[in-house]
């Protein structure tokens, strides 16, 4: 499967990627399905939600997500600010219009059921969405995957994706013309030396296959996306959904950075709080449900945006250009991480999420500042060999604590790994593929209970309030 920059950066809502935007595709391509086979409108749909998701479902508003699914509505075109209503219409009526089929039973309350047993065998984050006629017996009946960044696999596609090959090669069989079919940082530098070209610049030929000239136009659309969610949040005050009292506070910090420009007074190491209050800004937005971008997932939204904001405000040489590069080489190694290992802290903990988030971005940010591809190459390396063993421990189940600024400081590491990539000459010790290979290790090892379940680590050492 050949992973675009539109498949790693997707435009969608909060607060997470893995937990609303996928559970949301399921339950959408679950009426595709139906509608399909041409069954009798069903009695009654239920829904059964497994290992993660059930675990952190609530918190994450998975069970929201649902719902809105079944509405018939998608991330990429639903308004937040409906989405309450919508769900609180389906809630007071126990019905569901299902587009295409007509009104069906459904009690969120009753069909929609959070298994605290063991996870399904395929990924710690798995429903089953049935339709059900009405006696009680299934008419139509599947099970999906929500394997991170918005991902969704039915059973049997995860089935076929386990027993594939390579990306670039599978690519390559289906005949769709990519010139750079790389499956690994290794053939991504062996491509590049024989073809004498960048990362960006293979990358872009591959995004040219189905793009063309639409390309940058459909880049900057991601960009744009990225610019309006660092914007909102910082426009943002108040106290964030959910439970917890946790205070949006990259307003704040936003503007007594701003009072303190031009004074003789301020620290060198300001910087870090400029690249840390981007990424707060979103990632505020995406604990409140608001608009924001996988890269490569919501609960990492902020890394990413929080270095391109970087670059075009902060350094010199900063261009349009530049800034379409960023997203281009961050996609190449993100599409390799996802490919090769996982970017679901469902799956491997946090260091999937914000670790592979820090490597796109120190990546990208290596590329736009002149480095070769050994040194891109480095940059990635560092930033995710850094992040190595980072659990996912949410407290309350939300995207908050300590997702936050777990995010401000993947977007420091990112910036501090390209600069030191950026220092050497692209040799060293260890190379990514082996670092992704460790990460995914360390994630099958890694208790369950630190792998986005809120039942260990920071989840349950919280305050007596």
């Amino acid at each position: 499967m050949f992973l675009s920059v539109f498949d790693i950066f997707k435009i969608g809502v909060g607060p997470s990627s893995s937990h609303t935007m996928g559970p949301m595709l399921a339950a959408s391509r679950f009426l595709a399905a139906l509608r399909e086979a041409r069954t009798a409108t069903p009695a009654r749909l239920r829904v059964t939600l497994h290992g993660s998701l059930a675990f952190t479902g609530r918190g994450h508003a998975t069970n929201r997500a649902v719902v809105l699914g079944l509405l018939g509505f998608r991330p990429e075109t639903l308004d937040p600010d409906r989405a309450d209503s919508l769900v609180a219409g389906v809630r007071d009526s126990g019905r569901i219009a299902v587009p295409g089929l007509g009104a069906v039973a459904f009690d969120p309350e009753a069909d929609l059921v959070f298994d605290y047993g063991d996870p399904l065998p395929g990924h710690a984050n798995g429903l089953v969405i049935e339709a059900l006629d009405a006696a009680g017996a299934p008419v139509l009946s599947e099970t999906y995957y929500s394997v991170g960044g918005g991902f969704v696999v039915t059973a049997a596609e995860l089935a076929e994706q386990q027993a594939g090959e390579p990306e670039g090669l599978a690519a390559e069989k289906e005949g769709l013309g990519y010139p750079y079919p790389f499956g690994s940082a290794a053939e991504m530098l062996t491509m590049g030396e024989a073809a004498g070209l960048t990362i960006a610049e293979m990358k872009r030929a591959n995004e040219a296959v189905a793009h063309g000239d639409g390309l940058d136009a459909a880049l900057d659309r991601v960009l744009d996306a990225m610019d309006g969610c660092i914007d909102r949040g910082l426009s943002q005050t108040g106290i964030l959904p959910g439970g917890l009292k946790v205070r949006r506070r990259a307003k704040t910090i936003h503007d007594a950075l701003l009072a303190e420009r031009g004074l003789n007074r301020v620290q060198p190491h300001a910087v870090n709080d400029w690249m840390s209050v981007y990424a707060m800004a979103v990632n505020e937005e995406n604990a409140a449900g608001g608009r924001v971008v996988t890269s490569p997932t919501n609960g990492a939204a902020g890394v990413v945006p929080a270095v391109l904001r970087y670059y075009r405000d902060h350094c010199i040489g900063a261009s349009r250009a530049g800034q379409r590069d960023i997203l281009l080489v961050a996609a190449a190694i993100g599409g390799l991480i996802k490919h090769n290992a996982s970017i679901s802290g469902a799956e491997v903990g946090c260091q999937g999420e914000v670790g592979s988030a820090s490597a796109m971005a120190a990546a990208g940010l290596c590329a736009a500042l002149g480095g070769t591809n050994a040194q891109v190459e480095n940059a990635a390396e560092i930033a995710l060999e850094h992040h190595l063993g980072m659990t996912c421990d949410p407290a309350g189940g939300l995207v908050q604590v300590p997702c936050i600024e777990r995010n401000a400081l993947g977007a420091i590491k990112a910036v501090s790994s390209a600069s030191l990539a950026l220092r050497g000459d692209g040799q060293h010790f260890m190379p990514l593929d082996n670092c992704v290979r460790v990460m995914l290790e360390t994630g099958r090892d890694m208790s369950l209970k630190y792998k986005e379940t809120s039942t260990g680590g920071i989840a349950v050492n919280l305050p007596e309030c």
